[in-house]
């Protein structure tokens, strides 16, 4: 019995003693080691073949360096409203380009008034430039999914100089229509990407902020384009009026696709592909908090999202044949109607026909012209309020109540328009009521609704189909 008592205590003193961590090592635990096993078996996706063929992209060495995360957050947050003010940009270089009586002689659309094949034609030049937008957006969702945030931007960039140059060098129709479809490819393919990897790069808890000064400085390339114009017109050389805005979006391109190489890629993408260690000093480069806590989530979201790979396709996501896949369909259904919604409220209306507006209201040419020039500038510091309401009271109550406040200044606006039109003692005051509302209207939106239809895509998609979604 002494024996076996003996026995039993060595054993217990072997088993307690093997159990007991060497002095400074903390033992995994076994969810711990389950956890990396399953990440270390994970199927990473293959390089695209075809990426080699795509210039630019993100490389360690070349990426820049600060002294400090913040430093490199504000760098992004700068570089990225550069992209976004380039589409405002590009957005509101039409608004004077239709006015001008040389372009419009060359163009074969003149004269405008009562003749509605050339009011036709006019519409059509500005909208064809949608058209692409699409093409270019979807094209990119997928680019960006395949070789990256970076290169898809790069791809738009050269879509986008080579429309800028055929529009400011435009001698008809029919080459400033090409120009323009060409130059909506590469500007949707552009303002597809910039959101999502301006969204991936920064921290969860400050989106909001970031994506409202993206936009800040988005209607500010729109009031850009407007006044250039507008001091462009007072100069007797009518035909360089036109063509001088139109070729001031080279510089932009020049500036979006050779700089975008110098910052760092989606941490979230080169974890989708395996390049973990690359990741890890992107969020270490952005990040001054817990970097392996937030790489530990990201591998989570990554394992599963590749086990569902099979939807991250634009059929499958309308048109599911899974669970997961429907679950997308509904996603897709709220992005888009997000969009459509956003451009049905009329904001569109009012940016590009706002000199029309006013002049409707009973304000001479000139007048009107400045007043739009300033309701630009106002839509831009409207942004501002952004910065507060998206993510300190959420995302949807700023859409509710911005959609609420726009519906009733339209409707005040739309009625004293009525009584504006009509001569008489009291035009000036009606008109005056409907320029006031109009200011109103566009700051409503600038403060509500012009953000949140672009962030709501980057945080409601998973990340192997957060491209394509924003798409």
């Amino acid at each position: 019995m002494v024996a076996v008592q003996s026995e039993r205590t060595d054993s217990k003193t072997s088993s307690d003693t093997n159990d007991i961590p060497e002095k400074g090592i903390s033992p995994a635990s076994d969810k711990e080691v389950k956890d990396q096993d399953e990440y270390e078996n994970l199927k990473y996706p293959e390089p695209w073949k075809f990426e080699k063929w795509f210039i630019g992209g993100y490389s360690k060495g070349r990426m820049i360096k600060f002294n400090s995360p913040k430093a490199m957050y504000r760098a992004i947050n700068l570089f990225a409203g550069v992209a976004i003010m380039f589409y405002g940009y590009d957005q509101g270089v039409m608004s004077q380009v239709n006015l001008n009586p040389h372009y419009q002689e060359l163009m074969g659309i003149a004269p405008i008034e009562g003749n509605s094949r050339n009011v036709a034609a006019l519409g059509g030049i500005v909208s064809v430039y949608y058209g692409g937008t699409l093409i270019g957006a979807l094209i990119a969702g997928s680019l960006a999914d395949r070789m990256g945030r970076i290169k898809a931007v790069v791809f738009g960039c050269l879509w986008a100089l080579l429309g800028a140059v055929l529009q400011a060098s435009a001698y008809n129709i029919t080459w400033m229509c090409f120009g323009r479809v060409i130059s909506g490819v590469g500007v949707g393919a552009i303002d597809c990407v910039v959101p999502v990897w301006s969204a991936e790069v920064s921290s969860h808890s400050a989106r909001g902020a970031f994506l409202a000064i993206e936009f800040f400085m988005n209607i500010g390339g729109l009031a850009l384009a407007y006044w250039i114009e507008y001091f462009a017109y007072l100069d007797p050389n009518h035909e360089m009026a036109w063509r001088t805005p139109l070729a001031l979006q080279i510089i932009f391109i020049l500036v979006i696709g050779l700089g975008i190489n110098f910052f760092p890629e989606s941490p979230r993408w080169l974890m989708k592909m395996g390049r973990e260690e690359e990741a890890r000093n992107v969020l270490k480069a952005t990040r001054d908090t817990d970097v392996e806590y937030e790489l530990k989530g990201i591998k989570k979201v990554v394992k599963y999202e590749l086990e569902t790979s099979g939807a991250n396709h634009y059929v499958a996501m309308l048109f599911p044949k899974d669970r997961y896949s429907r679950q997308l369909r509904w996603r897709v259904v709220l992005a888009v109607w997000l969009q459509i919604m956003q451009e049905l409220v009329g904001i569109g209306v009012i940016t590009v026909y706002a000199v029309d507006l006013f002049q409707d209201a009973g304000f001479e040419e000139q007048m009107s012209k400045l007043l739009a020039g300033f309701n630009n500038i106002s839509y831009m510091f409207s942004v501002i309020f952004a910065v507060i309401t998206l993510d300190r009271y959420g995302r949807r109550s700023t859409m509710v109540w911005g959609a609420v406040g726009m519906a009733v200044e339209l409707l005040i606006a739309g009625i004293l328009d009525k009584y504006a039109q009509i001569k008489g003692p009291n035009q000036r005051s009606f008109g005056a009521g409907v320029a006031t509302l109009t200011f109103l209207y566009t700051a409503t939106f600038g403060a509500t609704w012009l953000t949140t239809p672009w962030l709501y895509p980057t945080e409601i998609f998973p990340l192997n189909v957060r491209a394509k979604g924003g798409a």
